[in-house]
């Protein structure tokens, strides 16, 4: 298996470093357009191979997409992050055409790659490659709810004092600060409802905190957060690659599902050996399914924004 990692900042380098590590591919290919900076992280990484025990071969390229070749995934991180004060959306100018011309150099070299979309603001990128590229549905994947369910899950942890890995819990709709939903109602521990266990100001304060968790990061670092969302990352390129029909919320095109069409948005998908399988409706209250239809009207109108560019 071959993978590329498109962008060698600090998401893609976590990214590429966490792919290495499992030992997910044979080929790991980390491109960027600035000079040196793919080929140095690549050495770097591989210069650890000994001490780590991984055969993982990594090559680093400036912007050469025929080194990409024959990839069976490729995660797309390039483009500016995020600065304090910034959101998600602030980005689009800039990222939109980064995204684009990278998922169409991409197709030249790699025609039935499967793509993971990483770059911000997510839902409008992953659309955007959608649009641009032509590919079926199932092959691009935008990562955000992977990395949001994440931070969910550290949220409730923290309150409840338990492991993260023994909770399930789900974050739908945009990649957002304010488009975001946490299923809080729908959340366990080992099958025991959470809303059971916390009161409803921890609830809401928890659900708040998940929403602002990136740009929280973001405050306390200068920049985008990195090890979460390289790893989250890394996980669907493992779910892919080992066709392990992992259910993820990952953002992908509705055509019709969950009441809405023409838009990527974050849901419950399976993730396999195809990209993203199925997508899983699960039942929604009333009060969810207008946050969902809000979350979508605020994505489509940042849509929109792609017409003007």
């Amino acid at each position: 298996m071959k993978v590329t990692v498109v962008g060698a900042g600090a998401v893609g380098a976590t990214c590429a470093d966490n792919i290495a590590r499992k030992e997910l591919a044979h080929e790991l290919v980390l491109l960027d357009i600035k000079e040196g900076l793919a080929e140095g992280k690549a050495q770097d990484m591989q210069q650890t191979a000994q001490l780590l025990g991984f055969d993982t071969k990594i090559t680093g390229s400036t912007a050469d997409y025929s080194k990409t070749a024959g990839s069976d995934v490729v995660v797309i991180t390039s483009g500016i992050p995020r600065k304090p004060g910034m959101t998600r959306e602030d980005l689009i100018g800039t990222n939109a055409g980064i995204v684009k011309g990278v998922a169409e150099s991409i197709l030249k070299y790699s025609p039935d790659a499967i793509i993971i979309v990483i770059s911000n603001p997510m839902d409008t990128m992953t659309y955007l490659a959608l649009q641009s590229t032509g590919l079926a549905k199932n092959k691009i994947i935008g990562m955000g709810g992977t990395l949001d369910s994440s931070r969910f899950r550290y949220q409730l942890s923290q309150h409840l004092g338990c492991s993260a890995s023994d909770l399930n819990a789900i974050v739908i709709g945009g990649h957002g600060d304010t488009t975001m939903i946490p299923l809080i109602k729908h959340a366990t521990w080992n099958s025991i409802p959470v809303s059971t266990l916390l009161s409803e100001e921890q609830q809401q304060q928890i659900v708040a905190d998940t929403m602002v968790g990136g740009a929280t990061l973001t405050k306390l670092i200068g920049t985008s957060a990195w090890y979460a969302p390289g790893a989250a990352g890394a996980m669907l390129v493992e779910a892919i690659l080992r066709d392990e029909k992992k259910l993820q919320t990952c953002c992908v095109y509705l055509d019709g599902e969950y009441g809405q069409k023409d838009i990527c948005l974050g849901v419950p998908v399976v993730i396999g050996r195809n990209g993203w399988e199925k997508i899983v409706e699960i039942e929604l209250s009333e009060e969810e399914k207008a946050a969902f239809a809000k979350s979508a009207d605020a994505v489509r109108n940042m849509n929109d924004v792609l017409k003007t560019l």
